[in-house]
């Protein structure tokens, strides 16, 4: 079966992911490829320009988006997701254990790295399902996006690392039973001693936690083989954080064999800024026109300089979307801004 080809739009929070997400996948739409676009937690008005149904829980199923033919879109649920993982992964009364485990909620509820495993899996169910041409993925917004990069390796690292074997026990036939009856003893005094069952139901937590081990580890594998072979785009905007969170992922994510393909600069001032000039006249108003345009100028150079810099620094291609007075809330304004944007189609060929 033919699997999709990948685009992953990540970046530190609240440079425009997820409009920009939206904006490519309207783009590809728009040329014939059939595409998928997967958010996480759009804003309401983008969401509805999708069509995605704000809902409670999810469940992951893909919304035909209305507007435009050949495109879907998918807010994803994490805790539905987890739920898909556990039955995936365990036996049948393994899973009905965690999936009701207060503890395994929790997890999946507000672990970052749960989260973004999580996003990683379903990322992984869709782009295998050969129903997409293209699947653009919007990051979690955890630890920057690069959490989603790295949580494969750290679940199967947790889950199959030194401290829960030491709590649960090796492999050896008889240490699960020799836990059950020395461990689990002292568990239930403490739970009397402490008025509940949290200790008990840690217990069969970790225990059942251990047992995902085989599953979780041979997906972890396939998903950074996706990982590796995705097309990589990295968002920045000119202020300091969102520039240095830019260029750690050209930094950290090489080092788990996953490349960056490009930078893409968003909220670009425009270039004739830079040059213009207020009247010229003696008025209070010709005065403070001149003072703002002067202003302008200034931040139109110094953002111009912050991208070619950055660009030249990391030696990548760089695409720049201009800024918008408005951010886009429909199908075609998300289409416009793809189109004014300048070499994010090179980027994206299909």
């Amino acid at each position: 079966m033919k699997r999709s080809e990948i685009i992953i739009v990540t970046g530190a929070g609240g440079v425009g992911k997820t409009t920009l997400s939206a904006g490519l996948a309207v783009d590809l739409a728009e040329k014939g490829l059939r595409t998928l676009v997967i958010t996480v937690d759009p804003a309401r008005r983008l969401a509805d320009a999708l069509g995605i149904a704000m809902l409670e829980h999810n469940t992951n199923r893909p919304t035909r988006v209305a507007a435009i033919a050949n495109l879907d879109a998918v807010m994803l649920d994490v805790t539905a997701s987890w739920e898909a993982i556990t039955v995936r992964h365990a036996k049948p009364e393994v899973a009905d254990r965690l999936i009701g485990n207060p503890y395994f909620r929790a997890v999946a509820d507000r672990f970052p790295a749960a989260q973004s495993y999580a996003a990683g899996e379903q990322v992984a169910e869709f782009t295998t399902s050969g129903n997409w041409d293209v699947v653009v993925v919007d990051t979690p917004p955890a630890a920057g996006g690069i959490d989603f990069f790295m949580a494969p390796r750290k679940m199967t690292e947790l889950v199959g690392g030194r401290l829960l074997r030491w709590l649960t026990g090796s492999r050896v036939p008889g240490r699960r039973i020799l836990y059950r009856t020395t461990a689990r003893p002292m568990l239930r005094l403490a739970d009397i001693l402490l008025g509940s069952a949290l200790l008990e139901e840690l217990a069969d937590f970790l225990l059942d936690v251990r047992s995902l081990y085989d599953g979780l580890s041979a997906r972890a594998a396939s998903i950074d083989r996706m990982m590796s072979r995705a097309t990589v785009l990295v968002v920045t905007t000119d202020s300091p954080g969102p520039m240095r969170e830019a260029g750690r992922f050209f930094t950290t994510l090489p080092e788990i064999d996953v490349a960056p393909s490009a930078l893409i600069f968003n909220r670009a001032l425009p270039d004739k800024w830079i040059s213009a000039r207020g009247p010229q006249g003696a008025t209070d108003l010709d005065e403070a026109l001149r003072h703002n345009m002067d202003r302008w100028s200034s931040e139109a150079r110094r953002n111009r300089d912050a991208r070619t810099a950055m660009a030249a620094r990391l030696e990548v291609p760089m695409a720049t979307v201009p800024w918008l007075r408005k951010s886009p809330v429909d199908v075609e304004g998300l289409a416009a801004m793809v189109r004014q944007a300048d070499g994010l189609d090179k980027l994206v060929e299909r």
